[in-house]
Formats: structure tokens, C-alpha cells, sequence
């Protein structure tokens, strides 16, 4: 008899809600990290609307009374600012830290047979190696993050697309001044200032700059160093890497690879989350059913829309004349700016969003 039904190699957000959805399909599943939890990363924080709706299809119930709820987006750019609300729902900002650890409780509570600091060092037909011994299993997960190893084992590594920029994250225990998560845009770079608690803001600075500090950040926004720049920071400053990336597939024979591990978008879109806990989802699915080209077509799928929105935001980032004519449409045309918001949310239909863009740009070229 196999140890297990599947075996998630990395215990992060995707990979513990790739195990909570396929143990909710009465699978047995185990997961392993080499890490202890909760597992920290420098990320935005923010999940919105359609994430915790995703979240919620396969069992995960978010904390209410952690974190703060936040009503939409504002952006702020060129001498313009402009808000829109989620056409339905609320998002979350909650500490990295606080989700990992919801994620891990609720694995447990679901029969995920979890190993911690338990690295894995190679994978088989049917077993998975690891620094304790040989663990049999059906289907192997990898959702060991942007440099995933068993992408290499398993031979997934070819990329149709490539791209990288650098992050820098810190918390300040200052009362959030607006319920919105907001966008600073600048010269090829974008500062997020994500609610966490009522007392506690997130702040991340992304550039195309490698080693990018938000001391940089301070000197391009000097309305958030007005706000931020004096005050005690609540925690360290954290580096990290973001990437647009898109693989030739995601499957091969009875491996699959989900969250960061099967490709991602840039930071930019905020969208991170939400993928995983759609790829859960659909990864579930095709285990019991035992055909993982199921997964491999709803991966494509899940994975439209948001690399539409982050090619549209990165066309902003690379060229400054586009920035100034789409915010300066968006502050003009309110409408636009809601619209896109609503069709990132997946509020509108692939059709509708592209219309929606097609109307920005009318704007933004009749404006």
C-alpha cells in the first residue's frame, strides 16, 4: 500500500491549499517542508475579494477578527489620485505570517499529514525522497516556490516567458489612514501600503533594481515619508524577487506544479494568492479523476486573466508617457478605473474586461 495519495513537496500557502483541497476530496495527503511554520516571505499582504471567495470553495475560512478589511484600490501617480470599491465583498490584509499559520491549523484539522524541517531531495516514479527516508505515493505536488526543484527533477523547466523585478517589504505600527489598499506609482517602480490591523500598515516597494531598499522608496514618494518616514518600524526589512513567468506546461506523467512552482505574475496585480487557491481547486479535481491534463488546461485558464491585468500594469511601469495618459483617463473617467477593478476581481467577463481596456485607451488617446 502507497504511504500516501499525494505528496506536496513545500508547505506554503499553495501547497498547504493544494493538501486541505485534496484531503477534502477524501485523499490522503502528505506535505512536506524543510522549514518549520509559519513560514514568513515579503509580500503585499493583501488578498482580495476573489481570493477569499476562492479560498472558501475549498474549505479555508479566514480569520474575521484578524487583519483589516479593506473596501477597494486607490492609485496615486502624476499629480492624480483615484479609488474604486469592489463591486462585491471585502479584501484582507493580514500578515504573511498569521495566514501561514491559519493555513497550517486548518491542514491539520482537514488530516494533512504534515513534516516539517523534513527537506526532500529527489523524486521517483511512484515515491518521494527525503532526508528520513522513502515516502510511496501516487502523485507528487511541486509547490516548492520560483526556484522549485522538482519543476528540474520532473523536467517542467522550459519557459515561454521570463522576467524579473526586485520587492522590499516592511511593517510600521501606525493606524491605517484610509480603508483602501493604495498604489504609489512612479519612474519604473510602485510602492503598496496594505492595512494589516488597525494599528499596522504594510508597506512594500517594487523597482527594477536589484537590492532595492524602501529608503529609495522615501526619496521617489515624499508624501509616504511625510507619513512613515519617522516613524519605528513593527518589523525587518525583507527582500525578495518578483517574476513574470509562464511555463511550456505544468504537468508531466504524476507530477504537477502549482502556486509560484507552475509560473507567476508580477506582484504588481495582487494576485498571487487568489492563483493558488484556484489551482487548489482545480488540482483537486483532476487527482480524483486521475488525469492531470484536466489540471494542466484550467492552469492556462486561471492564469488569463491576471497575466492580461499585469501586462497592462507593467506596460505603465515601462513607459512613463502610458502611465500619465492612464492615470490622468482614469482620475477623469472614474467609470474606467472601477471597471478594471471589477474585471480584475473577475467581476466581468475576459470579453467585458478587454472592453473595458479598449475604452481606457480611447480615452486615453481622445483625452
Amino acid at each position: 500500500m502507497l504511504d500516501a495519495d499525494v505528496f506536496v513537496i513545500g508547505g506554503g500557502p499553495a501547497g498547504l491549499a493544494a493538501a486541505i483541497a485534496a484531503c477534502s476530496r477524501g485523499l490522503r495527503v502528505t506535505v512536506a517542508d524543510g522549514n518549520r511554520a509559519p513560514i514568513d516571505k515579503a509580500c503585499g499582504e493583501g488578498l482580495m475579494p476573489d481570493a477569499i471567495a476562492a479560498a472558501g470553495r475549498i474549505g479555508i475560512v479566514l480569520p474575521e477578527s484578524e487583519g483589516f478589511h479593506f473596501r477597494g484600490i486607490g492609485f496615486h501617480g502624476e499629480g492624480r489620485s483615484m479609488a474604486a470599491e469592489f463591486p462585491y465583498g471585502l479584501g484582507l490584509g493580514i500578515r504573511r505570517t498569521s495566514l501561514h499559520t491559519h493555513l497550517v491549523e486548518q491542514a491539520g484539522r482537514a488530516g494533512v499529514d504534515m513534516l516539517w524541517s523534513t527537506p526532500v531531495t529527489g523524486i521517483e516514479q511512484s515515491a518521494v525522497q527525503t532526508k528520513n527516508g522513502r515516502i510511496t505515493t501516487r502523485w507528487i505536488i511541486g509547490a516548492d516556490g520560483s526556484g522549485s526543484r522538482v519543476r528540474r527533477w520532473a523536467g517542467l523547466h522550459r519557459f515561454t516567458r521570463n522576467s524579473q523585478r526586485f520587492a522590499s517589504r516592511q511593517h510600521f505600527a501606525v493606524k491605517p489612514w484610509t480603508d483602501l489598499v493604495e498604489i504609489y506609482w512612479g519612474d519604473a517602480c510602485q510602492v503598496y501600503v496594505t492595512p494589516v490591523s488597525p494599528e499596522e500598515v504594510c508597506v512594500a516597494f517594487i523597482s527594477h533594481t536589484p537590492g532595492t531598499r524602501l529608503a529609495d522608496a522615501w526619496r521617489r514618494f515624499p508624501q509616504l515619508e511625510a507619513r512613515l518616514g519617522s516613524k519605528m518600524p513593527s518589523s525587518n526589512e525583507r527582500g525578495a524577487v518578483t517574476a513574470t513567468s509562464r511555463l511550456r506546461t505544468v504537468v508531466r506523467d504524476h507530477v504537477a506544479l502549482i502556486g509560484d512552482a507552475s509560473g507567476s505574475v508580477d506582484a504588481i496585480t495582487g494576485h498571487g494568492h487568489c492563483q493558488a487557491f484556484q489551482q487548489a481547486e482545480a488540482l483537486a479535481g483532476a487527482l480524483v479523476a486521475g488525469d492531470l491534463t484536466r489540471y494542466a488546461a484550467q492552469h492556462r485558464r486561471i492564469a488569463f486573466r491576471p497575466a492580461m491585468m499585469a501586462d497592462l500594469m507593467l506596460t505603465m511601469d515601462r513607459w512613463p508617457r502610458v502611465r500619465r495618459r492612464a492615470l490622468s483617463a482614469m482620475a477623469a473617467h472614474p467609470q474606467s478605473f472601477a471597471n478594471l477593478l471589477a474585471g480584475h476581481v473577475g467581476a466581468l467577463t475576459v470579453p467585458q474586461l478587454a472592453g473595458a481596456g479598449l475604452s481606457l485607451g480611447w480615452k486615453m488617446m481622445t483625452g
